[in-house]
């Protein structure tokens, strides 16, 4: 490890949580919150995706009108990771970060491995912004119990859910409307739609070639489907044998085979995420696994005429099996060492307010993890979003998150999980590669435990 990657997990581990003070109960009082909020300053940074920066300039501008005397600092960038980490590594540590355990840079899975994370439960049994429910009683069922938000199992909350949407195989339905094609369910009908796509030039399915991880909405419920989601939760708990098994395994070969009998678009494992979501919605690959924040990502993309974005999930084993589509799940922090740990938490309970669910809604076309939001901001997304929503009609949502992993450990689990898949699709790995690379993974992350 070097010299920097030390000072930085340092400083991680020495951050001291600040002395923290108890919310006013009820609803939001603003006088209260405008007097004991002067002249504070609150350092949020946030990742720029999808959903775009309109959001953040506006709820942040938005927080402001709400708290006089308060200023609020903001980064944000595609690559806010990168960005913030020396930052932090030299002292500066932001308030409040908006960015997911997953992210390219690692930031916040490293963070979470060294335990640099604040607990935040306190701020979910306050009373909402503008409600008398508690915030807690204010989030979608089970994310607040899953990893995605308690990655220790303790029933603590140290990551909050920010956004809530389905995550699936995309595709144009207008092209599936004027050719009379039917959606697949199985991979037998996956393969056979396959066949007939591509006796007529186009190609089954792409991806985001130099980020793989995209096929996280692809692979996993595919997974789940025939593992079950118990057999799932041990893949997600590093079990031995969890990942190298025949069930698994039959999984990836059908992956490989997308590229093994000529269905993947040609040159997908160098294509960016932009550049192999415009082939998709010019119709030249039929499915590409994504998110319904596509559709503002790309609002200003070429696409065929007439294009109507869809959504179904991955493929099944057998017509009865369960269909699962995966639920994105993005995430809120505060770091154990931030300046203004209770300003922070304020913050987080005025995102959740309606002012701000429909706020993301009109300038991010997104929806909150919060009950209820689909209904307050309908009208608000566009018709698209809801129709990738209906993904959900027949398929049960699953909330994919891998458990905490020991402290000190340098395995970096997504990279093992999809590192493996350019050479799969170049034909260069089998199946069986690329389970028992992930099992030497999974063993490694054991030992680290003990």
């Amino acid at each position: 490890m070097t010299k920097t990657k030390n000072l930085f997990i340092s400083l991680l581990l020495a951050a001291a949580v600040l002395p923290a003070a108890l919310f006013a109960n009820g609803s939001h009082d603003a006088n209260t919150e405008k007097a004991s909020a002067e002249s504070q300053t609150l350092n949020i940074a946030v990742f720029e995706g999808g959903y775009g920066p309109d959001y953040w300039n506006e709820i942040v501008a938005a927080y402001e009108e709400a708290n006089p005397g308060v200023t609020v600092n903001m980064q944000i960038s595609p690559r806010i990771g990168d960005i913030i980490r020396p930052q932090i590594v030299s002292g500066s540590v932001p308030d409040f970060i908006s960015m997911n355990d997953n992210d390219q840079s690692g930031l916040i899975a490293a963070m979470i491995k060294e335990k640099t994370l604040l607990d935040i439960t306190d701020a979910f049994d306050q009373k909402a912004w503008d409600s008398d429910m508690t915030l807690k009683d204010q989030i979608l069922d089970g994310i607040l119990e899953s990893s995605k938000a308690s990655p220790y199992g303790d029933g603590k909350i140290y990551l909050a859910p920010f956004n809530s949407s389905p995550m699936g195989m995309v595709y144009n339905k207008t092209l599936f409307e004027k050719k009379g094609w039917d959606v697949p369910v199985t991979w037998n009908d996956f393969f056979a739609l396959g066949a007939k796509a591509k006796a007529e030039g186009y190609s089954l399915f792409t991806y985001a070639g130099i980020y793989p991880g995209y096929l996280e909405s692809f692979l996993y419920p595919a997974i789940a489907s025939t593992v079950g989601l118990d057999d799932f939760q041990k893949i997600m708990d590093y079990e031995e044998g969890s990942f190298a098994n025949s069930d698994v395994e039959a999984v990836l070969a059908n992956i490989r085979k997308i590229a093994e009998d000529g269905y993947l678009l040609p040159g997908t494992v160098a294509l960016n995420h932009t550049q192999s979501q415009t082939d998709m919605m010019n119709d030249k690959a039929l499915f590409i696994p994504n998110g319904v924040w596509i559709e503002n990502e790309m609002a200003d993309a070429p696409r065929s005429e007439g294009f109507r974005f869809g959504m179904t999930p991955a493929p099944v084993m057998k017509k009865n099996d369960p269909r699962y589509i995966m639920t994105s799940v993005e995430q809120f922090s505060i770091p154990a060492a931030a300046k203004n740990p209770e300003l922070a938490k304020d913050f987080l309970r005025f995102l959740y307010s309606d002012q701000s669910i429909k706020l993301f809604a009109e300038k991010a076309n997104g929806i909150y993890a919060v009950k209820g939001a689909n209904e307050l901001v309908k009208g608000i997304v566009s018709d698209g979003v809801y129709d990738m929503f209906s993904a959900y009609e027949g398929a049960v949502s699953m909330v994919v998150g891998w458990s905490a992993l020991p402290k000190g450990s340098r395995v970096s689990i997504n990279d093992e999980m999809f590192n493996p898949v350019s050479a799969i699709m170049n034909l260069n790995a089998s199946a069986e590669d690329w389970a028992a690379g992930v099992e030497k993974a999974f063993a490694q992350i054991r030992a680290d435990k003990n």
